[in-house]
């Protein structure tokens, strides 16, 4: 039967149903994390009861997540009084990881990534340029330090995501800081694929300058442009990477 609706906006209710077992969204979720450094080295998870309370999950899928977790070495499980589940974070954590994550992924989910992507930084950077501070300014412009002077894909990667969600915190919505965060540690391990080498840092520091430069002066629109600029270009880098594993 033709789905009368295809190609309208009520096609979007017929996209693919998200085809991965809770235990592995839960696992992606914590993957990301630690490669985005929102949970740093040696931290303790809470235990798996608080954890299957967190996600929504039982404790059994908690158990597989995290068994899936200790495979790849990204957490340490100890036993006995002070035991737990601890965070390993590795400074570069696995290119295999990363890559298998974007072979999951189709060029339309990549674009529809990007749809959602450019529109939470879009907005963020616009209210951000009609509420900033001189001293959200200053803020801004030391993460742009810090990024530009990073060393290495996981330092730039985790500077990166930082500005964006400095940029979110200036323009005072938490909903929109929320989204941001969210948006960082799903794409932010998948950028650092695009974005390791010298060149396209380059580009990233300058763009994050131009992005902070429209605030400064307190154009919205230009500070808007500017950061959904910034999300296009990311999205062309990951699609393009896309094809180039498909060959």
């Amino acid at each position: 039967m033709a789905l009368r609706f295809y190609g309208s906006g009520a096609a979007a209710v017929f996209a693919p149903l998200e085809s991965l077992s809770r235990s592995e969204l839960v696992a992606r979720r914590l993957t990301d994390a630690i490669a985005l450094g929102l949970l740093p080295d040696a931290e303790q998870l809470p235990g798996e009861a608080d954890l299957a309370g967190i996600f929504g999950v039982s404790t059994t899928t908690i158990r597989e997540a995290l068994s899936s977790l200790r495979l790849r070495g990204l957490i340490d499980t100890r036993r006995g009084r002070g035991g737990g589940s601890f965070v390993r974070a590795q400074q570069t954590i696995s290119t295999e990881i990363v890559r298998d994550r974007l072979d999951e992924l189709s060029l339309a989910d990549l674009r529809d990534l990007g749809d959602h992507y450019s529109a939470i930084a879009g907005t963020a950077a616009r209210l951000a340029a009609e509420r900033a501070t001189p001293e959200d300014v200053d803020r801004l412009t030391g993460v742009c330090d810090a990024l530009e002077h990073a060393e290495g894909a996981g330092a730039r990667r985790r500077a990166d995501a930082q500005f964006h969600i400095e940029v979110a915190a200036t323009a005072q919505s938490t909903r929109l800081y929320r989204a941001e965060v969210s948006l960082q540690a799903e794409v932010g391990t998948l950028l650092w694929l695009a974005f390791g080498d010298d060149d396209s840092h380059r580009l990233t520091v300058q763009s994050c300058r131009e992005v902070v430069a429209a605030i400064d002066r307190g154009d919205s629109a230009a500070a808007r442009a500017a950061a959904e600029e910034r999300v296009a270009d990311s999205t062309t880098r990951l699609i393009d990477l896309r094809l180039t594993l498909e060959d």
